[in-house]
């Protein structure tokens, strides 16, 4: 029957379509033709789910919004060090459940044709720098050198993002302890580095754990 929901896909199918013509072809291919033609669905199936284009979009930037989210959320844990702390941000860089590199990137290539995107990454880069920013001052940073090493932290992640860096877990594995050392100005000790490693699955057969 025509109003079987199977005929009709499902949200989640429309927004996994949309973000992925997002990721791969950017905004201008988030369109209802042609993600009705990927799904294999009729188009006005879309208006089950969606009132129009806009709504799926805002969709997208809800999805987006996550990634701001688990920044803070990681800046914010518990951590008995700034060395901890730091690597307790630097989960969000290694596992894409937490951070999107990918959105991010296409979010925001959006923004360049996008005021009001535009605006929303804004916001989101003054959050996501002052809650870097409230992690320093925690462990006793001054006011300035909160500022600039927050900032460093995340014009550093950004500049990879933005530059569509492709660099292989093991070799930023290998660059995070010196990375550390360049935000905090503490070294951090082989135990550090070890919980980090295992909470990523990436702790060499041998190593203690």
């Amino acid at each position: 029957m025509a109003n079987d929901t199977t005929s009709k896909g499902s949200r989640d199918a429309w927004i996994t379509a949309a973000y992925q013509a997002l990721i791969e072809q950017g905004v201008d291919a988030v369109r209802i033709a042609p993600l009705s033609k990927r799904l294999k669905l009729a188009r006005t199936s879309f208006y089950w789910f969606f009132e129009d284009r806009e709504t799926l979009l805002q969709a997208l930037l809800d999805q987006w919004k996550k990634n701001t989210d688990a920044l803070t959320n990681r800046a914010d844990a518990y951590a008995e060090t700034i060395v901890e702390a730091v690597l307790n941000v630097n989960d969000c860089w290694l596992d894409p459940r937490l951070f999107d590199a990918q959105l991010e990137f296409a979010v925001r290539s959006w923004a360049l044709q996008s005021p009001e995107v535009a605006a929303l990454i804004e916001a989101a880069d003054a959050t996501r720098m002052e809650s870097l920013r409230q992690m320093f001052l925690r462990f006793g940073y001054d006011a300035t050198a909160a500022d600039v090493r927050s900032r460093t932290i995340y014009l550093v992640q950004i500049g990879y993002i933005s530059m569509n860096t492709v660099e292989d877990v093991e070799t930023r594995m290998r660059r995070i302890p010196q990375y550390v050392e360049a935000f905090t100005g503490k070294i951090p000790e082989p135990r550090d580095i070890d919980r980090f490693k295992s909470r990523h699955g990436l702790l060499d057969k041998g190593e203690p754990q």
